[in-house]
């Protein structure tokens, strides 16, 4: 309704604009033409007023000219301001990348996995293994949305576009994740407790450095103990993977019997 009453203004307002340049130029030419022929008179000369009639009729041809010509400039700008704007085609957006998404969700669960497994790394950042820390668990959050759907063979676009969706934001959530870990790393643990997992950090570093079975074993004996007694106090939770990865390495350096 405002669209409408505001066309019918901008035509009202053309056409009284329009009404007022015609009065105008009405009463010039009037007035001029007055004066030519006045002065002829007064001159009296027969060629003198053909000169000045012809001269006359010059310029009011090319006063009508101009005129028509700015009344037509007029409607073509009068057109082109009301004229409905045309449709912009839009056609249907391309597929997404499921394929693309699905390589990104694979790399990314496999770092999250070999964190997961690596004692040394979650010792060393013991925030990205605590859903306690809020970066961790958003991204706990977003990787189990993500891993939910996962699939096999692409599915219908809806869920293959939810899923794209939702393996970048499991990335992001990953870094922030990361980012917040780096920061915290052994921070909120006491003096006495950041000593302990500097001592197991480094028996683990030594038990898998050391050429010696006997040394290598010791090693590992020690850490493990002393990792027990900081998961009893809740000074650090290991994940299961990490627990299976270090027996494992444990066992396999042990002295064959």
């Amino acid at each position: 309704m405002g669209h409408r009453r505001s066309e019918r203004g901008l035509r009202r307002g053309l056409q009284s604009g329009r009404r007022r340049s015609r009065r105008r130029f009405v009463h010039r030419l009037a007035f001029f033409l007055a004066a030519l022929v006045a002065v002829a008179t007064v001159l009296g000369s027969g060629r003198v007023l053909l000169a000045v009639l012809g001269l006359m009729f010059g310029l009011t041809m090319v006063l009508v000219v101009a005129v028509l010509y700015t009344v037509v400039q007029a409607g073509r700008w009068l057109s082109r301001r009301l004229a409905p704007a045309l449709p912009v085609a839009v056609g249907p957006p391309p597929p997404v990348d499921w394929a693309g998404a699905q390589r990104r969700f694979r790399h990314l669960a496999a770092e999250y996995a070999g964190y997961e497994c690596d004692p040394l790394a979650v010792l060393r950042l013991p925030a990205l293994a605590d859903v306690n820390v809020p970066a961790t668990a958003r991204f706990v959050h977003a990787f189990a949305e993500a891993q939910a759907l996962d699939t096999d063979n692409r599915p219908p676009e809806e869920l293959a576009v939810g899923y794209a969706e939702a393996v970048d934001r499991a990335r992001r959530a990953w870094r922030a994740a990361q980012d917040s870990a780096d920061r915290i790393r052994l921070a909120g643990l006491s003096p006495t407790e950041r000593a302990s997992v500097q001592r197991v950090i480094k028996l683990l570093t030594v038990a898998a450095d050391t050429g010696h079975e006997g040394e290598r074993s010791a090693a590992y004996a020690k850490a493990r103990e002393e990792l027990t007694r900081l998961e009893k106090a809740g000074t650090i939770v290991l994940p299961r993977l990490a627990h299976a990865a270090l027996d494992n390495c444990a066992l396999g350096r042990l002295p064959a019997a």
